[in-house]
């Protein structure tokens, strides 16, 4: 039998009911919870006992939007850097996302089996990562990212990108071999390129991208695979179009209106605002070289990013926590939460960071909540985070103990 850790005396964030529960005991076995109750127990063959002293306990932060890989902003770079030299890069960031209390993480492309495998065997130190694979995109699309000038379709065929640059497929029978390639090199969802995007040269920001039919396919390889669909997409008619395909979750879409919202909730699709990449992006994007045309998409879609929180947490959208940050912006991570705090509270934000992103990503009972059975992710923190998430935004600080699968990550709880 595993020997059992016990954390006492713990405030615990009950991320289902958005409530907390004081007095409460988890007892750990091995890398799972074994339970948590307010009631006394007896608990044999503890290893060790961590004493909350009464400060909360949150289930370990999930991300649903990060690209682990992207160590430069300039991906078409980037994407020609050695495969080792990538995988190195990616290491610090994996690690410093863990230390900011982010102990699972959706890759939304690049990031392949192997750095999973990496992580999972504990040979790098970062969250427990699920993957895209490459993005699927149409010629022309989001993820192509060929210079205005080339035309050769494999112009990437040789870089040593992990999957930043995209998957082109156009047709029904090229996007199927397209995803089906992703499930078979070991992505748990498929990242679809479903209208247009900022740093992308060639596509307009409200446009869309796949037809209908295109976008069925995508959705139902996924779906045949057991996994699910995750469509790039800002404007109105690029998101209705990919959630009546049956994507089941939108990342930004900035431009949204109510009734896409309506629809977004009728279908039971989550959003996954990602609202940190462009605060940092409209600081820094004009000296990081974006072209004019780029910094006016820019524009465009950070002004309507807290609009379109409003509108779809006023529908009832499942809103989950996501950042998309790259290169050195990846620092602003815990960012995230100070600015969705103009809109949710910070119940719904840390709902969103535990318990609506298990959902969405199909992982109810194993992450996002501290539930028997569930994987040991927690933190313990200072201070009320249902009040004030001031403790997250500045985990340094305020993050005073990290447990990742029943492994203690940073423990400062020792300390004045």
């Amino acid at each position: 039998m595993s020997r059992r850790l016990l954390i006492d005396h713990a405030t615990v964030f009950d991320s289902a009911a958005g409530a907390l529960r004081p007095n409460c005991r988890i007892v750990i076995e091995g890398d799972r919870i074994a339970a948590v109750t307010d009631e006394p127990i007896a608990v044999d063959d503890v290893a060790s006992t961590i004493d909350a002293g009464g400060r909360v306990v949150l289930p370990g932060l999930i991300d649903a939007h990060v690209h682990v890989v992207a160590s430069s902003h300039d991906l078409s770079s980037l994407a020609l850097q050695p495969t080792s030299l990538v995988t190195a890069q990616s290491s610090t960031i994996l690690r410093d996302m863990l230390h900011r209390g982010f102990t699972t993480v959706r890759d939304a492309a690049g990031a392949d089996f192997g750095l999973r495998e990496a992580v999972a065997r504990g040979l790098f130190e970062g969250p427990r990562l699920f993957i895209a694979g490459f993005p699927v995109s149409q010629t022309g699309g989001h993820a192509d990212m060929r210079p205005m000038g080339v035309r050769q379709r494999e112009f990437f065929c040789s870089c040593a990108g992990l999957g930043l640059i995209g998957a082109i497929a156009d047709g029904v029978g090229e996007v199927r071999r397209a995803v089906r390639e992703q499930v078979r090199t070991g992505a748990d969802q498929i990242k679809i390129m479903a209208g247009g995007g900022i740093a992308s040269p060639s596509d307009p920001l409200e446009g869309t991208q796949f037809s209908v039919e295109e976008l069925r396919a995508a959705c139902e390889e996924a779906e045949a695979a057991n996994l699910y669909a995750m469509a790039h997409a800002y404007s109105p008619r690029a998101v209705s179009r990919a959630v009546m395909a049956g994507v089941r979750s939108i990342e930004h879409g900035n431009l949204i209106d109510a009734a896409t919202a309506r629809l977004m909730k009728s279908h039971g699709a989550f959003l996954v605002p990602t609202l940190s990449t462009y605060a940092a992006l409209a600081d820094e994007g004009q000296r990081l070289g974006w072209s004019a045309a780029m910094l006016d998409k820019l524009a465009k879609v950070h002004a309507r990013g807290l609009e379109s929180l409003a509108i779809a947490k006023a529908e009832g959208v499942g809103i989950v926590f996501g950042t998309d940050l790259l290169g050195h912006m990846h620092a602003r991570q815990s960012g995230e939460f100070a600015i969705r705090a103009a809109v949710q509270t910070p119940v719904e934000i840390l709902q969103g960071a535990t318990i609506e992103a298990a959902r969405l990503m199909r992982q109810q009972g194993r992450i996002g909540e501290l539930v028997a059975g569930a994987f040991a992710d927690l933190l313990i923190v200072d201070g009320d985070p249902t009040r004030d998430l001031s403790m997250l935004a500045e985990p340094g600080r305020g993050v005073r103990l990290i447990l990742q699968g029943g492994r203690v990550v940073r423990d400062t709880l020792g300390t004045a």
